[in-house]
């Protein structure tokens, strides 16, 4: 199983403003979000966390030099005594709902999947660019966390007493909140927990990849296999459904012409016209147990399984799409958000069309880790996003 062990942790002073430093994960950050984001402190942590291609060569030794120099002006601090860090969140969801999802950072042993007790929960899409890597390297910190879904029962008892506050942030309608856990008793009972059972990756497949490569490339210098670099900075909740919350992540088609598109489509499903769609759209789709096309027009239509089309077939939206189009050719991407569908299909005169998906439900993402089998690329998408900044993890 995973071995789970505290850190001593890097996060701001107490006298900075959350607001002014925090940032979403740098993956989801569009070049003017880093604008904004950096204009509003020389200390946001995008100026260390997104080291961009216009700063040059040597962005990511900067980036580093500027985590160092923060640290010896006191912006941000480095704990002595190794903790587990609680971190809450507490929102509205999409269906007016009132949640709340709690988790701990910790740092989790880097093995390749199914060695060491972590387990991807979908297929990984080839990533060329080494950036997470070299700022890996240029900063020597795990600079935001992989999130991990605890299969083990009762890590959220565990977590339920408050712990000694390091800082909280309201932003989007979320209230972010850390608070630090040294008590040696607590500190144990949360490392047995999450060690007694395998853990899921949810968000975050490329930076454990990152922290494997990273762990491999230290261990070859140093000739050790104690260092920080053994682990790997990760937030890790309990798997159960009211933790979690998970939207889909729909599929953009290129390099298909569309009657193409619905042909290959229509072996498995009836396409039947849908009307405009909107956000409502998606609720129909899980009333009516279909997906939905989506024209350049934004008009959709609803793409109802046949009868015995898939019985053969893995029952996620997403595997249904790979098994009839696999062999057509199409290229697929991924984009959340049906406004955002929209946009890009207004705007971008390569796409074919799109195809909304249903979010896979909780008990399929446990069915699947137990079964050990993978889903899809981009099969969910986790929300809210947790915020980069909050707590840094040290690799010397």
């Amino acid at each position: 199983m995973a071995r789970f062990l505290p850190f001593p942790a890097i996060h701001y002073a107490p006298n900075v403003v959350l607001d002014d430093v925090i940032a979403p994960p740098y993956d989801v950050l569009s070049d003017a979000d880093v604008d904004e984001l950096a204009a509003r402190s020389p200390h946001n942590i995008v100026h260390v966390d997104v080291p961009r291609e216009r700063d040059g060569d040597g962005r990511y030794d900067a980036a580093g030099d500027v985590l160092r120099r923060w640290l010896a002006e006191g912006v941000l601090v480095r704990d002595d005594e190794p903790s587990f860090v609680v971190y809450r969140m507490t929102f509205r969801d999409a269906a007016g709902r009132d949640r709340s999802i709690v988790g701990v950072l910790g740092g989790v042993e880097v093995e390749p999947y199914g060695e060491g007790g972590v387990l991807p929960h979908e297929r990984i899409t080839p990533k060329a660019s080494t950036d997470r890597l070299d700022l890996t390297r240029a900063t020597e910190a795990n600079m935001s966390p992989v999130w991990g879904l605890s299969l083990a029962d009762g890590l959220t008892d565990l977590l339920t007493e408050p712990g000694e506050l390091l800082g909280e942030l309201h932003v989007d309608g979320v209230t972010h909140r850390i608070e630090r856990v040294t008590d040696a008793d607590r500190v144990a009972a949360i490392s047995a927990s999450v060690g007694s059972d395998d853990v899921l990756i949810a968000d975050g497949h490329h930076r454990y990849g990152v922290a494997q490569r990273y762990r491999d490339e230290v261990r070859e210098a140093t000739g050790r296999t104690d260092t920080p670099a053994e682990e790997t900075l990760i937030f890790i909740s309990e798997l159960i459904e009211e933790q979690l919350s998970v939207e889909a992540i729909h599929r953009v088609y290129r390099g298909i012409g569309r009657d193409e598109l619905v042909a290959a489509l229509e072996v498995g499903f009836e396409v039947t016209p849908a009307g405009p769609v909107t956000p409502a759209t998606l609720a129909e789709m899980d009333e009516r147990g279909c997906l939905c096309l989506l024209d350049r027009d934004g008009w959709g239509h609803w793409l109802t399984p046949k009868p015995g089309a898939f019985d053969d077939v893995r029952a996620l939206d997403g595997v249904w799409l790979e098994h009839l189009l696999d062999d057509t050719g199409a290229d697929v991407t991924y984009q959340h958000g049906v406004d955002e569908l929209h946009t890009l299909l207004a705007g971008d005169t390569t796409v074919t069309a799109a195809v909304l998906i249903r979010p896979v439900s909780v008990a399929e993402i446990e069915r699947t880790a137990r079964e050990g089998v993978v889903m899809p690329p981009k099969s969910t998408f986790f929300t809210p996003k947790l915020r980069t900044g909050l707590v840094v993890r040290p690799l010397t």
